[in-house]
């Protein structure tokens, strides 16, 4: 049986506490960067909350957001204008801020860069809210080098018409997909900027990237945004973080945002991360009912406390 939206809340914010506080005070004091970050006052660190996977209206998700502490959420720009003016009243309402993501998903490269810049002009030109991000789930692993390119080069043109960071997602099927493909791109294009999702390359390449360690480290020099979830060599997620048997992956993936990190607080430039564990099918479930084997709001507040005790 699926979680009842009560059950989903009550998870959230009472049964997985208990857990989340032993595992989280462990990790943020066992394993924060080994060195001392000197940090630009202009320095801004911003934690969103994903609605994927979650079973209330867009008001209840926001409300709910806000009462977890979050700065704000990710979210796919609506295409209609009610559901448009629903997400600007919640926002309002719970004073959250927003990062809208676009993509195109018709499998012939014309139809879908039409797609891709009718969304990326429309979340770029809305008056009523100004966005931190546009994420970009751009182009297609199968499309030509050239007309991927012609993606990137477009969110290059909307940042800078619009002052609004917009970055392309290191995301299976899409441009980024590998690590080997997005260092091309890197190479050949100085604009490019990256929303790293680094769990997928480590179920692309079956590692933790040990052996990519020179290519990784260009994509992270390029990042405006994380998406913060844990993959392992077999998938793009882990049951859970707080388990001790995904210490590895832990440890890598919290490696590369450091990183991050530490090139943002020497820069005084801004960073957004989004906690981003899926529901099922990204969360392992039991066969025959679908019952998710962890609570994914726990996890995703889990990691949200985690990041902001560790970066701030």
């Amino acid at each position: 049986m699926a979680l009842s939206r009560r059950h989903f809340l009550e998870l959230g914010t009472s049964a997985g506490t208990a857990l989340l506080l032993s595992s989280l005070d462990a990790m943020a004091l066992t394993s924060k960067p080994k060195t001392r970050i000197h940090m630009n006052t202009h320095f801004d660190l911003k934690v969103m909350a994903t609605n994927w996977g979650f079973p209330g209206s867009i008001d209840t998700y926001c409300r709910q957001v806000k009462q977890e502490g979050y700065d704000g959420i990710e979210i796919w720009w609506p295409l209609v204008k009610g559901e448009q003016e629903a997400l600007f009243n919640a926002l309002k309402k719970n004073g959250l801020e927003v990062g809208f993501l676009v993509g195109g998903h018709e499998p012939d490269f014309a139809g879908h860069f039409a797609s891709f810049r009718s969304m990326l002009d429309g979340a770029a030109a809305v008056q009523a809210v100004r966005p931190l991000y546009i994420n970009c789930h751009s182009g297609r692993d199968y499309f030509s080098f050239e007309q991927n390119k012609a993606f990137i080069d477009y969110t290059i043109q909307v940042a800078a018409a619009s002052g609004i960071r917009v970055c392309n997602e290191t995301h299976r099927s899409r441009i980024l997909y590998s690590a080997p493909v997005a260092r091309h791109f890197i190479e050949q294009i100085p604009g490019l900027r990256i929303t790293l999702d680094i769990s997928h390359w480590c179920n692309v390449h079956e590692s933790l990237l040990a052996d990519q360690a020179g290519t990784v480290s260009l994509a992270l020099q390029r990042v405006d945004h994380i998406h913060a979830r844990i993959g392992h060599p077999e998938g793009p997620q882990v049951n859970d973080p707080r388990a001790p048997e995904w210490e590895e992956a832990v440890q890598a993936h919290f490696s590369w945002w450091d990183r991050i990190v530490e090139q943002k607080k020497k820069s005084g430039e801004p960073l957004t991360i989004l906690t981003e564990f899926g529901p099922p099918h990204y969360m392992p479930a039991l066969p025959y009912t679908l019952q998710p084997v962890a609570d994914q709001w726990a996890i995703n507040v889990h990691m949200m406390h985690l990041l902001r005790k560790r970066y701030l």
